[in-house]
């Protein structure tokens, strides 16, 4: 996570918050959230970081399989991805 520059605060909102996502396989599922982001991400600016984490559910508990960040601006949200 931290390679990619999301903050385990921000996998739980994404969790919370997100909405689902529409690209994943079966038995697998994942939300997405649009942050405001508005700082430097490896030399360049950037105005929103798109975060998506995908998961599995094992009975109750759930399993973290990976989280994915954009940076840019202007991504679809909702569940329009």
């Amino acid at each position: 996570m931290a390679q990619r520059g999301v903050t385990a605060l921000e996998v739980e909102l994404v969790l919370a918050e997100g909405w689902p996502a529409i690209d994943t396989r079966p038995g697998t599922k994942a939300r997405v959230f649009v942050f405001p982001f508005a700082a430097e991400w490896q030399g360049r600016f950037y105005d929103e970081k798109e975060v998506a984490v995908y998961f599995k559910e094992l009975g109750e508990e759930r399993v973290l399989l990976t989280v994915m960040a954009r940076y840019g601006r202007g991504f679809p949200r909702g569940g329009s991805r």
